[in-house]
């Protein structure tokens, strides 16, 4: 049965639609084993340092959408990521040579006295003087704690000054409390998008769309020979642009931790097939996505030939990389599908890989295909992970497991993670670019990068010797899951 309803005003979170957890501690293939069986159960712990909040994700995606406004209906303190997002928005456009514009945000400063009376009005009023301002051809409402707890009808608001003014005003309900999976806040963001602003498709098109963040632009390349044009959604669209994706010969998701709602939703209700291997990482994963999508684009001829050619660049070069690295250990933290795709890429290069500190997971994806499960592919190809720990970004848990095992580099998908390697002296590689490492070249971007942060370890050891560690003797001796109890998975051979 599917959990696409777009005629709900609210997308169903993951615990329940996807039974995603945050909790794990075991080895990867111990996690699929439990998944597949349908006995994966999430662990709590009894002690959090921190989590991530939907809002905050859901935000992300909307914040970025060129000619929309974003009013964020909560107490000021949860606008204050709004300085760095308007931050990539800038620097997204000057990569893109866009006229430069700073983002549009907006929040309805919800106050105590508010939480007694609500805030409806000022909501309302807050919209009103948005669009007088600026004539934004989209208002999207993203809602908080605040706003639920005292139980103010945004969607009532939204469809009544979508009437009096002329354009989609979308309530996105991301509060922070309904989901402990962050990722929730995308299926949010996308879920507003499909429900309010694209339409019926009026013929199909030649493009494709790719579902990213703000990453380089590396798919014109690799779709111009095939006879296809991206169509990168949803940083840096327009509201014209995103009503008609649902014309689309296809869609990419660069992660399905980040697409997986967005990509079935354009399939089951627009039929937009969506490209259901696991992102194209690594060179037997490359192989396997590009087939899939010279399938769906009915180019399997023309498919075969860049795989080939291909091989003959990357292959070469590759095996270079892999005597250097010969012998090297390398640890990973990451969002799920990505760091499943950095072990691959890794393993591919010949690292070692001592074990992978990932943010959540699902067991499975909204597609429904088990082939999509980019962690089997990553087993099935390269073997088992050991050290796999399933964390939200407990810096606590981190900085036990560096501690003892001691890789020769830590690779991190997020900033925040990086500084916990450093301090440890532990060469640690940050890219924020999602796709510079998809597809063959992807492989030779990272080993480049890697080498290089291997070479260039006198930062890290001297800032090792000089800096100090919040964590006590007293936790860096106990377990690193010491404080991981409640359910645990069961294991079913």
């Amino acid at each position: 049965m599917s959990n696409i309803n777009i005629k709900s005003p609210e997308v169903q979170i993951r615990e329940v639609r996807l039974g995603s957890i945050i909790g794990f501690e075991g080895t990867a293939g111990e996690l699929v084993r439990c998944a597949r069986a349908g006995n994966l159960q999430d662990k709590s712990r009894s002690f959090s340092q921190c989590m991530g909040c939907s809002s905050r994700n859901a935000f992300c995606q909307l914040s970025m959408i060129k000619d929309a406004v974003v009013i964020n209906h909560a107490p000021v303190g949860c606008s204050g990521d709004f300085f760095g997002f308007n931050f990539t928005y800038r620097v997204g456009q000057m990569e893109r040579n866009l006229p430069p514009a700073i983002g549009r945000y907006f929040n309805t400063n919800i106050e105590e006295k508010d939480t007694i009376f609500g805030a409806t009005q000022k909501l309302e009023a807050t919209i009103r003087e948005v669009y007088s301002r600026l004539k934004p051809n989209a208002v999207f409402i993203t809602t908080s704690c605040a706003s639920s707890i005292i139980g103010d009808d945004v969607e009532s608001v939204a469809n009544n000054l979508t009437d009096e003014l002329g354009i989609p005003v979308v309530a996105c309900f991301c509060e922070g409390f309904r989901s402990k999976i962050w990722t929730t806040g995308f299926d949010s963001a996308y879920h507003s998008i499909v429900r309010k602003i694209v339409k019926p498709p009026r013929k199909k098109s030649n493009k494709v769309n790719i579902i990213n963040f703000w990453g380089s632009h590396i798919f014109d390349e690799l779709l111009k020979p095939l006879g296809y044009e991206p169509n990168y959604i949803v940083p840096f669209s327009t509201i014209a642009d995103l009503e008609y994706i649902s014309e689309a010969a296809a869609t990419i998701q660069i992660c399905p931790t980040l697409g997986t709602y967005f990509g079935a939703a354009l399939e089951e209700i627009y039929g937009v097939p969506e490209i259901k291997a696991p992102p194209a990482y690594g060179i037997s994963g490359t192989d396997d996505w590009m087939r899939e999508l010279g399938k769906v684009l009915g180019r399997q001829e023309e498919v075969e030939k860049i795989i080939v050619k291909e091989h003959i660049r990357v292959i070469p070069i590759l095996e270079e990389y892999r005597d250097k690295f010969n012998g090297k250990t390398a640890y990973v933290t990451a969002g799920a599908s990505h760091g499943h795709a950095l072990i691959a890429l890794l393993r591919e290069l010949g690292l070692s890989v001592q074990g992978a500190a990932i943010f959540h997971h699902d067991p499975v994806y909204d597609n429904g295909e088990p082939d999509s499960d980019t962690l089997l592919h990553t087993i099935n190809t390269y073997g088992d992970v050991h050290n796999y720990n399933v964390c939200n970004k407990q810096a606590f848990e981190l900085v036990n497991i560096l501690n003892r095992i001691r890789p020769d580099i830590m690779i991190a998908r997020h900033g925040g993670m990086t500084l916990w390697g450093a301090k440890l002296g532990i060469p640690t590689l940050l890219i924020g670019d999602e796709q510079f490492g998809f597809g063959y070249q992807g492989v030779l971007n990272y080993a480049e990068r890697i080498l290089e942060t291997l070479d260039n370890r006198e930062f890290v050891s001297n800032l090792a010797k000089h800096s100090s560690m919040p964590y006590t003797k007293w936790w860096l001796d106990q377990s690193p899951f010491s404080f991981l109890g409640g359910n645990v998975h069961v294991e079913v051979y």
